[in-house]
């Protein structure tokens, strides 16, 4: 990648009137919370000349959520009523599954995408994965996304604890995390971010570093 100063992107992924009171809510952290950070990100990048991209979610016209055609599949005012560059929908989990999106990267020369929205252990995580794997850059700011908890054969988790393991996940090896407000004072630094490394974030773990 190049070695001059970020040429970012903000992801702004799946902010969407489903997640804020329709059948999918996100729980933590809570909703009103992560979209204050959420247009606080947006408005932050506008002013910095960063490119601002928001992602929907868009299913069948008879899926349970997302629907398309429905109140539930709509860009949340928060992210549509902003300035943004591109929209781009999609029907998988990562923002790469969505046509023109990489190409649309490369096109406007960017090389770290900031991800926010929702959910942090969907669509969140899988854009990230598939981004650092494709030789990107990639920063995650947590109190702008957020979770909702699962129950299934496998087991368990609140949306508390989704959130903040795969947020772990994320700074061990695919993206620097950092809150919002953080990364808006590190809009100023015209270096890149590193995220830590899973051996390191072991050692810590076991009281060896």
């Amino acid at each position: 990648m190049s070695t001059q100063a970020p040429r970012r992107a903000l992801i702004v992924i799946d902010v969407q009137n489903e997640y804020v009171d329709g059948n999918f809510r996100i729980e933590y952290p809570p909703v009103e919370s992560s979209l204050s950070n959420i247009g606080k990100a947006i408005d932050a990048a506008n002013e910095n000349d960063i490119p601002v991209v928001l992602v929907q979610h868009v299913l069948p016209a008879d899926a349970p959520i997302f629907a398309e055609g429905s109140i539930g599949v709509q860009l949340h005012p928060t992210v549509k009523n902003r300035k943004h560059d591109l929209v781009v929908t999609k029907v998988l989990p990562s923002t790469f599954s969505g046509a023109g999106f990489d190409e649309w990267l490369k096109e406007n020369d960017i090389d770290t995408l900031t991800v926010i929205g929702y959910m942090t252990h969907n669509c969140n995580d899988a854009t990230m994965r598939e981004a650092m794997h494709r030789g990107y850059h990639v920063e995650f700011l947590p109190d702008a996304a957020g979770s909702l908890p699962y129950k299934n054969k496998a087991g368990k988790a609140s949306a508390k604890e989704m959130h903040r393991i795969i947020s772990v996940i994320m700074e061990s090896t695919y993206a620097a995390t950092m809150t919002t407000d953080e990364w808006i004072e590190r809009l100023q630094d015209p270096t890149y971010t590193s995220c830590d490394n899973i051996f390191a974030s072991n050692l810590r773990a076991i009281g060896q570093l």
